[in-house]
């Protein structure tokens, strides 16, 4: 979660953090919560088969690909 820059990842790795809280309201309430975590694939195969099993879970939902440093990263959005 958010590692600090003095941590040196291995590939493949996993980040995440989160990118939203939604709430629902009922009556002038609060009713439901429903948070959101953007998590990003990061691997040297720019054909993971990471990402392909995050496509599959239920709630992920594919945000975008982009490269830095050399890297494939592979963003989702992921809600409960």
């Amino acid at each position: 979660f958010q590692p600090p820059e003095s941590i040196k990842l291995i590939y493949p790795a996993i980040v995440y953090e989160r990118s939203d809280i939604r709430n629902t309201f009922a009556n002038n309430e609060t009713y439901n919560q429903s948070h959101h975590y953007r998590v990003t694939v990061i691997d040297k195969d720019p054909d993971s088969t990471i990402v392909d099993k995050m496509s599959l879970f239920k709630t992920a939902r594919f945000e975008k690909h982009f490269v830095s440093d050399g890297l494939n990263h592979d963003s989702f959005i992921v809600y409960y």
